[in-house]
């Protein structure tokens, strides 16, 4: 018979539980409207401690009892015999357990996984009052069953759960331990690194008895050899980092742990269809690679973690990934497989360049998938680079950079690829194509005049150009030739690249000298020219279904209408490239539409509209590390009787407008931020990041209108400036980047 309900059926918690409050509310309503709940997660991430906490919860609701049975240590076999011994039960289970009001706790199902499906169907099917909570590393895959997924402890700032954890274990191993305003962003950093995984948090807090929290967070690239010192009445695989993942590591069949351990050369995320190129090899065919994929998922082992331009996005938290690192280092199959992701990578790039060539009409859909996949996977581009680097084998990289040189220069992107490509540069290979060779040294100028750098631009794009005419490649060339006329201002060059891109019929290219003309006639004041350029950029763009470059020419012919006196039609144009860029990561282009829309309701006396276009320039400028940006949206606010908005924009102002430039392409000298008047003198030092966030916290706030007009309205409108339109405080110095005409 059934053993006394007074019995303790469940152990006491052996310290505070912290965390996860709305994790355990959510499971007790779940267990009252599912009959079979599992828990899943990898190992050492707290699905035993959460079942305990939900079943006390639940406990006065089943007058049988709540029984917790460990099946950890069972072999094939003894499941039933196991839990009717934990229950106290003679006879048979199921029959005795009949129609009692009972909860049974099923905990690390994975060694018996099969039978415990088996178990669970029968207790479900034959026993209407009884309810099962299990804890395992993947499903057990039977009827009725609910699988939640333990998350990791949150990690998003001091008060996270990974914080508190460490901070209440740290406090139990060492009496002085407290957070303090020095040591709480190394404690936030050490949980982020261990991937707020409750079991490596607690055996890190731990180690506070002996080590400071930064020595922890340094030697965190050790962090099998340093996280080894787990409680001695703990279980085995419990007791240590590297226990607790070779006990799932054990679990898995041959084929699991080939692709876990190929999966290893990913450093960020991957796609099924990377998975499938890179990781299917001897041993893996390319249609095994899905269903072992899935059932890494399933064991909790490979997490998806969103999307990428529509596919399903996998990655391998860092534990995990640290400990396939060292299996697949031990297999003599890691030099091969880095090969393989470069060239997967590679292969995809140049997709992306053939969807741009000549006559090819590649529709939207199919670029915007190529900009976000690319954008979702640059990490895994710089680690293939840095791969290439030290194989010293540059040619697949080069070409991997240079078929993406549009993503590379796009806007808002963090312009981190300019030292691997130095690098690969730098690399003594004969075996690379002089043009493949040239094209790079013109990418690198590229890199380093976004950057403002302009004396290494011309140096590295003078000699990609010599490189690209000798070996014939009118490609690099034409490109040569339009950066050395934004650098110089050369329409001579100008005009040959164009020619160059009619000849060839690319369209791309062409309208990209032809936003470089655009934004010349622009600087210096021609507007009629500058807008039957930008007009041409326009027609190109649609023509090749390129919404990028759509917005971009939108953005030209916005700053046109304006200088022109024209609001309206700028404040459309202005709309109609933001409602082109919704769904991609456009952000420079994005900014500027909302600095444009903030520029014309400041030239209306709209100061609330102004005030929240410019905010969120601000605020996406911040966020993307975009400096001029952030200077551009204070230095706009001025125009609202803000002294600080100038001030705060100096010291962001982009290096490269500050840089002297030849006569042809120097914009005037009243484009410049004026100097800070004397009233606002202590904010002249304030860094770009904080003078967003002095915008974004509200601490300049718009004056009210009520009763009284505003300065514009007082004035009148301005008179337009010979040469140029009304109301233009500045002239654009920004050079075309991106492609096309961008």
């Amino acid at each position: 018979m059934l053993r006394s309900v007074c019995a303790p059926n469940l152990p006491a918690e052996p310290n505070a539980f912290v965390g996860r409050e709305s994790d355990v509310d959510e499971l007790v309503h779940l267990m009252r409207v599912s009959r079979a709940v599992t828990l899943c997660g990898a190992g050492g991430i707290g699905k035993t401690r959460l079942a305990l906490r939900v079943a006390a919860r639940l406990a006065p609701g089943h007058a049988d009892g709540v029984w917790l049975v460990e099946l950890a240590d069972l072999e094939k076999g003894e499941l039933r015999g196991h839990v009717a011994a934990a229950l106290g039960i003679a006879g048979d289970l199921v029959e005795t357990l009949g129609g009692r009001r009972v909860l049974l706790v099923l905990d690390n199902c994975e060694p018996v996984v099969g039978e415990c499906a088996e178990l669970c169907r029968d207790l479900l099917g034959r026993c209407p009052q009884v309810t099962v909570l299990a804890t395992s590393r993947e499903p057990l895959r039977v009827p009725g069953e609910t699988v939640w997924r333990v998350p990791p402890l949150s990690v998003d700032g001091a008060d996270s759960e990974a914080v508190r954890l460490f901070a209440a274990r740290a406090a139990a191993a060492s009496a002085g331990f407290e957070l303090t305003g020095e040591n709480t962003p190394l404690v936030v950093e050490l949980c982020q690194a261990l991937d707020g995984l409750p079991l490596a948090i607690e055996l890190a807090a731990a180690l506070v008895r002996v080590l400071s929290v930064r020595q922890l967070a340094e030697r965190l690239d050790d962090r099998f050899r340093l996280l080894a010192g787990g409680a001695r009445t703990a279980p085995a695989r419990h007791r240590t980092l590297r226990a607790a993942v070779d006990w799932s590591y054990r679990l898995l069949s041959p084929q699991e742990r080939l692709l876990l351990r190929r999966l290893a050369v990913f450093r960020s995320c991957w796609t099924l269809d990377l998975a499938e190129s890179v990781c299917s090899a001897h041993g893996l065919a390319e249609d095994e690679v899905l269903p072992r994929l899935c059932d890494l998922v399933d064991k909790s082992l490979v997490v998806l973690d969103g999307e990428i331009a529509g596919q399903a996005r996998y990655r391998l938290l860092e534990t995990v990934r640290e400990y396939a690192l060292e299996q697949l280092a031990g297999s003599g199959e890691e030099a091969g497989l880095r090969r393989r992701h470069l060239d997967a990578l590679a292969a995809m790039a140049a997709g992306f360049r053939q969807a741009l060539a000549p006559g090819a009409r590649t529709s939207w859909p199919v670029l915007e998938r190529h900009v976000n996949l690319f954008d979702g996977l640059k990490t895994e581009v710089g680690a293939a680079c840095d791969r290439a680097v030290a194989a010293g084998s540059p040619e697949v990289a080069l070409a991997l950079l240079n078929d993406t040189r549009h993503l590379l220069l796009g806007s808002g992107r963090k312009l981190d690829m300019a030292e691997r490509l130095d690098r690969l540069l730098a690399l003594d290979a004969p075996r690379v194509p002089r043009a493949l060779r040239g094209q790079a040294m013109i990418l690198r100028g590229e890199l380093a005049l976004a950057a403002g750098d302009l004396e290494p631009a011309a140096r590295c794009v003078r000699a990609g150009l010599e490189l690209c005419v000798a070996a014939g490649d009118d490609y690099g060339e034409a490109v040569g030739l339009v950066v050395t006329a934004q650098l110089t201002g050369d329409q001579e060059a100008l005009a040959r690249a164009l020619r160059i891109a009619r000849e060839r019929g690319d369209l791309v290219l062409e309208s990209l000298a032809q936003g470089t003309r655009a934004q010349f006639a622009l600087h210096q004041g021609r507007l009629l020219e500058a807008r039957r350029a930008f007009e041409e950029v326009l027609a190109a763009c649609r023509e090749l279904d390129n919404h990028y470059g759509e917005s971009y020419a939108r953005i030209g012919l916005a700053q046109v209408a304006r200088r022109s006196g024209d609001p309206a039609t700028a404040r459309r144009h202005y709309e109609a490239g933001l409602r082109l860029l919704r769904r991609i990561d456009a952000r420079q282009h994005v900014v500027s539409c909302l600095s444009g829309l903030g520029r014309l309701a400041l030239d209306r006396g709209d100061l609330a509209e102004a005030r929240a276009r410019l905010t969120e320039a601000l605020l996406l400028s911040r966020d993307a590390g975009l400096r001029g940006g952030i200077g551009g949206g204070w230095r706009r606010g001025r125009r609202s009787r803000r002294p600080r908005a100038t001030t705060g924009a100096r010291s962001c102002w982009p290096r490269r407008a500050r840089a002297a430039r030849p006569a042809a392409g120097r914009a005037p000298r009243r484009c410049w931020p004026p100097p800070a008047p004397r009233s606002a003198r202590r904010w002249s030092a304030c860094s770009g990041p904080r003078a967003a966030s002095w915008g974004w916290r509200g601490r300049w706030r718009a004056r009210s209108t009520a009763g009284r007009r505003s300065r514009r309205s007082r004035t009148g409108p301005r008179r337009p400036r010979p040469g140029s339109g009304a109301g233009s405080r500045r002239v654009s110095t920004r050079s075309p980047t991106w492609w096309p005409g961008a």
